[in-house]
């Protein structure tokens, strides 16, 4: 009896958790080097660099270096941990969920983007090519610092289209521009948004309506009227057409009958994309649990529900404490600013 409750003991321990899965705290907000990957100086840089493009756009990207995943309790991919410690930390603006983390942990030979919700699906690949073509060749050869500098380097180059501390003509007409706009903010800033959001809105009408070429046959192809297209749409189509959270288009062949269905996000709606049915057809209500004090966290309920498949859950968030610097300041402040991820991305290993 004593070797079979042994034996019973042996096969159980292995899959017994040793530990509660934890998240590291943070010290700042743009380096939390744990593993011990960059020099002093790198360190310094990378900050300036991050606190630069906080200060200029408002996007929140924070470093982060690990020894081990499981130094957290944590055995298994990267992807759910670096989700996870993304929101526990809350990186980017609450609203837009803009905010990025880089995430290295060194003796797994793993790291991880992560981006924020607001970003979609659109950043997956190009902070792939980075991991893959930028930084993984220098891990390769123990040089983290350096390819962690360039990583960044490469992040800020895609987000804004400018690499950190470039000195460029157009640059510098910008930031002429910038200064003479502020100082009449109140009637230019308005007109100039108006003006670049006119020039876009025209982009976006020419090139969706633009014509098209069958793929099959190289007709002429004809754009459906509204009233003809909702019959070639699936139910959760048109749903999002109902809450116009998307709009599409059917173009079909006069010729075989081929037919394109093209989607057009709304600019401005509240619907995100659901987990189960994919639409963009999902509300969420907030509900504050607790609030956030200068010396506390608070939390936060959001109530799912999505108006197709009826799907509904709830998360509870954290809300970071409230900062005792200006509220109004960009830069200020000890806490990110409570954004959210919902595992976009990409990874990489060497």
């Amino acid at each position: 009896m004593i070797r079979i409750f042994a034996l019973l003991f042996a096969l159980i321990l292995p899959v017994l958790p040793l530990t509660a899965q934890t998240y590291p705290d943070y010290g700042e907000l743009y380096v939390n080097d744990y593993a011990n990957l960059l020099t002093n100086g790198q360190a310094s840089d990378i900050r300036d660099q991050l606190t630069e493009l906080r200060n200029d756009t408002g996007i929140e990207f924070t470093v982060v270096t690990i020894g081990l995943m499981s130094d957290y309790g944590y055995v298994g991919a990267i992807e759910p941990f670096a989700t996870g410690l993304f929101n526990d930390w809350g990186v980017g603006n609450a609203a837009r969920n803009d905010g990025v983390m880089m995430l290295v942990s060194r003796y797994d030979r793993e790291m991880r983007i992560e981006v924020g919700s607001g970003y979609g699906n659109a950043r997956n690949a190009p902070m792939k090519r980075i991991i893959d073509k930028v930084m993984i060749p220098y891990f390769k050869q123990d040089d983290y610092g350096k390819g962690i500098e360039k990583g960044v380097a490469a992040v800020i180059h895609d987000l804004t289209g400018a690499w950190p501390g470039e000195d460029t003509f157009m640059q510098k007409a910008r930031g002429t521009t910038s200064r003479f706009i502020s100082a009449l903010d109140y009637l230019l800033y308005p007109i100039g948004a108006g003006l670049a959001g006119l020039g876009y809105w025209l982009y976006r009408r020419a090139k969706r309506y633009r014509a098209r070429r069958c793929p099959v046959d190289g007709s002429k192809m004809q754009m459906l009227a509204e009233h003809w297209d909702d019959q070639h749409l699936k139910p959760g189509q048109l749903r999002e057409e109902q809450l116009e959270s998307v709009d599409y288009d059917v173009w079909e062949c006069p010729q075989c009958q081929h037919r394109t269905v093209e989607a057009y996000e709304a600019w401005f709606n509240k619907y995100g994309a659901c987990r189960s049915c994919k639409y963009r057809t999902l509300e969420g209500e907030t509900t504050i649990l607790e609030s956030a004090t200068t010396s506390s966290t608070g939390r936060k309920r959001i109530a799912y529900t999505c108006l197709n498949c009826d799907d509904s859950y709830a998360v509870i968030k954290v809300i970071p404490k409230v900062s005792r610097s200006s509220s109004g300041s960009s830069s200020g402040g000890s806490s990110f600013g409570g954004g959210s991820s919902s595992g976009g991305g990409a990874s990489g290993s060497w």
